[in-house]
């Protein structure tokens, strides 16, 4: 598995978009978002699922106390809102765009099932998603379980390398752009934003990296 907590490989949008097919083109449209907007609230009706387009959506959900739980943040060519293929009938989380400029393809459910019984690439990429989703659910819940906050910050870290790194030229360290608010990180890796700063000042101190609100340099 290339990564655990973002799915870059699977470009559903890329191997197939009604909108490219006759049989669906004539009455498909995309639907536009702003930053903030919502997609779908928790407890609505599940009768579609996403592609995306462009831009970048954020899913989760509000704990008891009201808190954000931030699940993913995913960007163009992933699905999400998939638990309706496989019979939910409710939305157990929430998607917001994250961008000022989201475009997604929404398909209803019967639709999908038609693409995915007639078209065996796009089915096998489906259920490789959801898959891979199952697996990134199973190993963070055993980071969460056995690892120490430090440890999970620095395997996400990792995680982020993969998506979002590259080697800079001049100093050979590893540059991370990435979408994530600190809000996001903590969220993800299943602590308080006050504990991620201080996790954070002391790998700044061991001199591991160092950070800004959209960069992280691991030297």
């Amino acid at each position: 598995m290339q990564t655990i907590w973002f799915f870059d490989d699977v470009n559903l949008f890329r191997i197939l978009c009604p909108h490219k097919m006759k049989a669906y083109k004539s009455d498909h449209d995309f639907d536009t978002y702003k930053k903030l907007d919502y997609i779908y609230f928790e407890e609505d009706s599940a009768n579609k699922v996403y592609l995306i387009e462009k831009g970048k959506v954020k899913l989760g959900y509000y704990n008891e106390n009201g808190d954000e739980i931030v699940k993913a943040i995913l960007s163009k060519g992933e699905l999400f809102g998939e638990k309706a293929i496989l019979g939910d009938t409710m939305r157990d989380e929430f998607a917001q765009s994250v961008d000022n400029a989201t475009s997604i393809c929404p398909i209803g459910v019967t639709t999908m099932h038609d693409l995915m019984r007639d078209n065996q690439t796009f089915s096998f990429k489906v259920y490789k998603f959801i898959g891979l989703k199952f697996k990134k659910l199973e190993r963070r819940l055993q980071l969460l379980l056995f690892k120490d906050t430090k440890t999970r910050l620095v395997e996400f870290l990792n995680e982020l390398c993969i998506d979002y790194g590259y080697n800079c030229p001049n100093t050979g360290d590893k540059v991370i752009k990435h979408p994530y608010t600190q809000k996001d990180i903590a969220s993800l890796i299943g602590t308080s934003r006050p504990t991620l700063n201080i996790i954070l000042n002391e790998l700044k101190s061991e001199n591991y990296l160092d950070y800004n609100r959209k960069e992280i340099r691991i030297f």
